[in-house]
């Protein structure tokens, strides 16, 4: 069965809400709608839809216009096995003493690793992404640092890769929080498939808008994994529930947005610990 994908952008983040919506109604209706920040600096944002029939050019012409985006491009996706494309392209990653792979190279755990599965069907957020490899050696060097976390929160937890890295590290239990209820959905099925069921407790929410996070405060190790504006915008916040003396690590952000994003933390009294590139990415860790 063919897949037709929509993309367009524009430079407002709410008239990109506003159209992705009115996209969410079209006939044919897509199966799936997202907006995204272009990581790019640019500050624009990009709308993708993707269909099981080929949607109306015209219609989605207009209502990109209708709401300043450029014009939708229409691509056809070739019929492909994703999972299976996956599984041969998708190698163990190695961060520190964490080994995250997929079951197909579950022969291939070392003895002395700390082992994190990771289905290939849930590829992002696996340790391949910089961002995702830079937390994890980051929290391996706190950890061998002497760092001890109690409590300890994952914000925008996507696969939950980072929670259960702490929570395989230390003994206590770990909020792992994102905003999207399939990533919620999926994290929560990682932590079983890894044994954690009953250490890592994956809620659905926006930040810290939630009744348990608010009640586990102040964490003594805090992630947040997103983008450059969320980190921003959450810094006050990450201010009031890291503990004085925890550390939060932080990345999804540009080599070229980490001094905007250190300084936003360093002004809710945090101090740099580290701070490591990874291709186009920088991991940041911080202590208050």
């Amino acid at each position: 069965m063919p897949t037709f994908t929509a993309f367009a952008t524009l430079g407002d983040r709410d008239n990109a809400d506003t159209l992705a919506e009115l996209v969410e109604d079209l006939d044919p209706a897509p199966y799936g709608v997202g907006v995204f920040e272009i990581e790019d600096g640019s500050q624009r944002w990009e709308i993708g839809a993707y269909f099981l029939e080929r949607p109306d050019d015209l219609v989605l012409d207009l209502l990109a216009a209708a709401h300043g985006a450029t014009p939708f491009v229409i691509s056809e996706l070739p019929e492909t096995d994703w999972v299976a494309h996956v599984k041969r392209e998708l190698t163990p990653v190695v961060a520190g003493r964490f080994f995250v792979y997929g079951s197909h190279d579950a022969d291939k755990v070392p003895p002395d690793s700390v082992p994190l599965l990771i289905e290939a069907a849930m590829a992002f957020g696996t340790g391949h992404h910089g961002t995702t490899l830079g937390c994890l050696t980051a929290l391996d060097a706190l950890e061998r640092a002497g760092v001890r976390a109690h409590k300890v929160a994952d914000i925008g937890c996507g696969t939950a890769v980072l929670a259960m890295a702490a929570a395989k590290l230390w003994p206590e239990t770990v909020l792992a929080s994102d905003i999207d209820p399939v990533a919620v959905d999926t994290a929560a099925a990682n932590v079983k498939a890894n044994g954690l069921a009953g250490r890592v407790t994956c809620i659905e929410a926006a930040g810290f808008a939630h009744p348990d996070l608010l009640a586990g405060a102040p964490y003594d190790l805090i992630f947040a994994n997103i983008l450059k504006a969320p980190l921003i915008s959450l810094a006050p916040d990450m201010g009031r529930h890291c503990a004085p003396g925890g550390h939060v690590i932080l990345s999804g952000i540009l080599n070229e947005q980490a001094d905007e994003v250190a300084a936003a933390y360093e002004a809710q009294g945090f101090t740099p610990v580290s701070r490591k590139e990874y291709g186009d990415w920088t991991t940041l860790a911080m202590r208050r």
